[in-house]
């Protein structure tokens, strides 16, 4: 899903860049008030493994690629305010050092990958999991669920921009300026490679690494656990910056 430099106009990427400016600032402002010391090392291990997840990519037709992001998972552990600044910086730094991704669509990128992903997913599985102990394996499946749902949207996301950009941008002969590939093409290439692969590999990562704490370290998942319902949970409300965070675990209602 990383848009290379030259398959988006201005018309496009310079909007979704003022959209993120303000989505950045809003994020540190919010994690920079209230993330505590002991969690700064988190932040970090979820940055580095979104990085190292978002390396495995395959070629898509249509001038993108495909792969699974980590994105899902950070945002039910972390909150979605964490998730949107250590998926952006993976993104930034791929970007900038490794071509992966360009940077003129770093804005765009980052919105699809570092904001739709973890927005979504964080809602969802909230919405899920609501009223479950911290080792349902209702929780598992959420994850899971969270994880498909949240990447195919992103993917949607980036067929749609890619798709546009020859109604939106054309020479004065009529040939695309940008990305030549109609929206006919990029739907069909994402969906195909994400409802039945990608997906699929966000699903397991994300669902696997929720085991994984259920097993072995329970008060991780009461940091996902901080907020109970999707009605009170905001974005602001992430549950790896709340105030008064217990980090023992729920015990089985």
């Amino acid at each position: 899903m990383h848009i290379p430099d030259g398959y988006l106009g201005p018309q496009t990427y310079l909007p979704l860049l003022g959209i993120m400016l303000p989505i950045w600032a809003r994020a540190s402002r919010v994690l920079k008030r209230t993330l505590r010391a002991r969690h700064v090392p988190l932040f970090a291990m979820a940055a580095a493994f979104s990085f190292v997840v978002m390396m495995f990519n395959v070629p898509i037709p249509a001038g993108t690629s495909g792969h699974a992001t980590g994105a899902a998972v950070i945002a039910i552990l972390l909150g979605p305010w964490a998730a949107i600044l250590s998926v952006s910086v993976a993104l930034i730094i791929q970007a900038l050092l490794f071509g992966d991704g360009g940077v003129t669509t770093i804005g765009a990128n980052c919105f699809n990958i570092a904001v739709l992903i973890p927005v979504v997913a964080h809602f969802l599985y909230r919405g899920i999991s609501v009223g479950t102990p911290v080792n349902s394996y209702r929780r598992v499946v959420a994850g899971g669920i969270a994880g498909y749902v949240g990447l195919n949207l992103s993917a949607l996301a980036t067929a749609v921009e890619l798709g546009i950009q020859p109604l939106i941008a054309r020479s004065s002969s009529g040939q695309p300026l940008y990305s030549p590939f109609p929206l006919s093409v990029t739907v069909p290439a994402m969906a195909a490679g994400h409802l039945v692969f990608f997906g699929f590999i966000e699903a397991f990562v994300a669902a696997l690494i929720l085991l994984y704490f259920q097993k072995s370290d329970p008060s991780m998942l009461s940091l996902a656990n901080a907020c109970h319902t999707p009605q009170v949970c905001t974005l602001s409300q992430s549950p790896l910056v709340e105030p008064e965070l217990n980090l023992e675990p729920n015990e089985p209602r």
